[in-house]
């Protein structure tokens, strides 16, 4: 049944698509294209065919109503691999080759065709690159490739302001990476930093000047206090890592995903997006997105609260006490 137009967000609870279904785009990524949103995700509803992953793309004109349009259904892409997953997919517009181009986490583990041994875990460690014509697919898995020959496993999304695309990845022997991709989007061309800790749910956001990158740590699907750092430039260098909630809350239960800039004709709002996952009813796992309080050097997630957003004007009002 379709559900009537919505005005506010709120935060840890079910989130119904136009459809009434809980919106299942876990650890995803957003872009704008023209008017439109697009929201991709891991799809983790019950029922899907284990043979292939999926991805789900939502859109939406107000960051707060979506509407469902797919599953991009990926195969998968090495026969080496065993008990893999597809995890963290995010998609980026070219406008040069007018490509979707969709980066994901691509991960299991890896059965040795020769003495038939697995090496368990998250062996693989790759990112894989599919491309589509259109925002919704149908996209085309072209290659897995370990950026810069480095390990790849969480991956995260950042387009600057002058519309230059970059990778953020977690490289688990060295620790957090920002690079930028190619011209074509289709190949991760030169490393921008190597930030030495190991967190995972990169995201990053350029505001007033100022780089914002966070991320996690290491906990699997437990929270942990998620933390922030700063620099004048990719290239760094970065400043020490700080909270950006409480440390006793473990960031309200929530992990990083993406951070969202909205420029509006009266302000700029930045929006933490985020998962609260629930590993053992996946398909119930719930969002956390809160406008920051950001600037000078500082950023902080509020309580949870529900909240409107106006993404014309970029005004975000958060409704105390929930009423």
């Amino acid at each position: 049944m379709a559900q009537s137009k919505n005005d506010t967000i709120k935060p840890t609870e079910v989130w119904p698509d136009k459809q009434g279904n809980h919106i299942q785009a876990h650890g995803g990524g957003i872009i704008k294209v023209g008017s439109n949103y697009y929201w991709y995700g891991e799809e983790r509803k019950k029922g899907l065919d284990t043979n292939y992953r999926y991805v789900s793309c939502y859109t939406s004109k107000d960051l707060v109503n979506w509407t469902f349009k797919n599953d991009v259904q990926i195969a998968k892409p090495d026969s080496v691999l065993v008990h893999w997953v597809i995890e963290r997919p995010k998609v980026y517009y070219n406008k040069q080759t007018k490509k979707y181009v969709m980066y994901m986490h691509v991960d299991g583990g890896v059965k040795d065709p020769v003495t038939g041994k697995i090496a368990g875990g998250y062996a693989y460690a790759r990112v894989g690159v599919a491309t589509s014509n259109k925002p919704t697919g149908p996209f085309k898995l072209i290659k897995t490739f370990r950026p810069l020959g480095h390990e790849s496993r969480d991956i995260g999304q950042f387009i600057d302001d002058d519309g230059t695309a970059y990778l953020v990845f977690e490289d688990r022997p060295f620790g957090f990476r920002i690079a930028k991709l190619s011209d074509d989007y289709l190949n991760v061309e030169k490393e921008m930093s190597l930030i030495p800790a190991h967190m995972e749910g990169g995201a990053i956001v350029h505001y007033k000047g100022l780089y914002y990158a966070i991320g996690s740590a290491l906990t699997g699907w437990s929270p942990n206090p998620n933390k922030y750092a700063t620099a004048l430039s990719l290239s760094g260098p970065w400043s020490d890592f700080k909270d950006i909630a409480p440390p006793e809350t473990n960031t309200y239960g929530a992990q990083s995903t993406m951070l969202i800039k909205i420029v509006g004709t009266k302000q700029t709002t930045v929006i933490f997006m985020g998962d609260i996952w629930k590993p053992k009813t996946q398909w119930d796992s719930r969002y956390l997105w809160m406008p920051l309080e950001i600037g000078e050097d500082k950023l902080w997630l509020p309580k949870p609260q529900p909240w409107t957003l106006d993404v014309k004007t970029g005004e975000a009002q958060v409704i105390p006490n929930g009423k």
